[in-house]
């Protein structure tokens, strides 16, 4: 079973704006299992704000792509990159109230994965998404990347 579910899978130094541990202004998520699930737990700063009080959307979708590559990582061992997103903002995320965002895997095949998301605060559903992630070899992820896959990624290919 693939752990830590944070980006310290990845090794020192990777660059996630997502679960980087050492990106400077970076969301640092953490996640853990629960069932088929994973979770984030995270308080949004007011760096994070669009609106007076309110979370930028860009940034909490975000954190709906960075919650649903991490289920497609537990489930599968595979890194995936996302390919589409479909979302809804049912209520505001407030700054300062922690959130809980929870994605799990709803399909899947050797090379797509789809992803369902929920975030919520105060047990309010506030976001919806379905996400669906390409599984690409490690020739395909540096065609992507335009350039070598880190030592520490190639593990996670397709």
């Amino acid at each position: 079973m693939l752990e830590p579910l944070d980006g310290t899978l990845f090794g020192p130094g990777q660059p996630c704006f997502g679960c980087g541990p050492d990106h400077p202004i970076g969301f640092h998520l953490r996640f853990t299992r629960d069932g088929d699930a994973v979770v984030a737990r995270f308080t949004p700063g007011t760096q994070y704000q669009g609106p007076p009080g309110i979370m930028h959307g860009g940034l909490v979708t975000t954190l709906a792509d960075e919650a649903a590559a991490w289920a497609v990582l537990a489930s599968s061992e595979k890194f995936g990159f996302t390919a589409s997103l479909d979302s809804r903002f049912k209520k505001p995320v407030r700054i300062g109230v922690e959130l809980v965002a929870r994605a799990w895997v709803v399909k899947a095949t050797s090379r797509v994965m789809t992803v369902a998301v929920e975030i919520s605060q105060r047990e309010e559903l506030c976001f919806t998404a379905e996400l669906k992630f390409a599984l690409l070899d490690q020739q395909g992820a540096e065609t992507l990347l335009q350039g070598p896959l880190p030592p520490s990624w190639q593990r996670f290919c397709r």
